[in-house]
């Protein structure tokens, strides 16, 4: 099993018509941050992340109350283990299940935030009530709501409504982890129970969603070279003691930068290939996690799991 096999899915082969394109047809509303949403629509049609109001009913599920309704986290839980029962002949453990889970939820969902800041260079502040999601058999839709955000004083939409500038670069990436991290949160304590890890194992988890979402998407607008060498920046190994995000992480605080990269697993994991084995732009990723597929396969081991011996 590779990274991307926990990804929402593959392509579709013929075009679709989606629920969210069927439920509305009104124009999106402007924001500084659709421009990053509409090119990853438009480059991976297993996305649809559209620009409106949280959805719920007929099969959309908002992140608020994946955070807080036991029975909307049980049904997105219950997709993956559907899938693992199509997929492996045989049902998969509860807890990997949710681990599953997790990962393909974080891994679309936290490019809200990390796309528009690699493209854009602005970080949308949004909370689990701007985010609702939709799992079909091979895709995902989103939609989001981004009515504040983040960036550079010499940006063209620092004066827009809802914009705050940071004086640099550094200050920006800080932003960014700040805000992920508060939106991943509540996600991860909610997952925490079913998935049966620690708040390190999760974060860790969600290190590697992340990473490779970007990773992921890097690629599709032929950039992940650029892509790797940022999320390495990004999550560079920072001050020892860092916490999960808290009230100092609060957006417009007035805080200077935070030390990198807390709460995520330090390093975004790239290395040079290990002998024989080569991937994308001529590097690998060492996974910060573990999946636990070989659970129910046993042959479906990462190339880049922490649990491999590398020589």
């Amino acid at each position: 099993m590779t990274a991307s096999s926990t990804r929402p899915g593959p392509a579709p082969c013929a075009p679709r018509t989606t629920p969210a394109q069927a439920h509305a047809h009104a124009p999106e509303p402007p924001t500084p941050c659709a421009p990053s949403y509409h090119r990853l629509t438009a480059l991976a049609p297993m996305l649809d992340v559209r620009c409106a109001p949280p959805r719920h009913g007929d099969g959309w599920l908002p992140v608020a109350a994946v955070t807080t309704d036991p029975a909307a986290l049980h049904e997105l839980v219950a997709h993956d283990a559907r899938q693992g029962l199509a997929r492996y002949g045989r049902p998969l453990r509860p807890d990997v299940a949710a681990g599953f889970g997790l990962h393909r939820f974080v891994w679309p969902v936290s490019l809200l935030f990390t796309l528009p800041w690699f493209l854009e260079r602005r970080v949308p502040l949004l909370g689990p009530g701007d985010v609702s999601v939709h799992r079909g058999p091979a895709s995902m839709e989103l939609t989001v709501r981004p009515e504040a955000f983040v960036c550079l004083p010499d940006d063209p939409a620092a004066g827009a409504p809802g914009a705050r500038t940071v004086p640099d670069e550094d200050a920006l990436a800080a932003e960014l982890r700040c805000a992920l991290g508060q939106f991943l949160t509540p996600v991860l304590a909610a997952f925490g129970p079913g998935a049966r890890r620690g708040p390190r194992v999760l974060w860790a988890m969600a290190t590697d969603a992340v990473v490779e979402g970007l990773w992921y998407a890097g690629g599709l607008v032929g950039e992940q070279e650029r892509a790797g060498a940022e999320l390495s920046a990004l999550l560079a190994p920072g001050t020892a003691g860092e916490t999960a995000p808290g009230p100092a992480c609060t957006p417009g605080a007035g805080r200077g930068p935070a030390p990198a990269p807390a709460p995520f697993t330090p390093g975004a994991g790239f290395a040079l290939p290990a002998p024989g084995c080569t991937g994308a732009s001529g590097t690998e990723r060492a996974r910060a996690s573990c999946c636990l597929v070989y659970t129910v396969e046993s042959a479906e081991m990462c190339t880049g799991c922490p649990r491999v011996t590398r020589r």
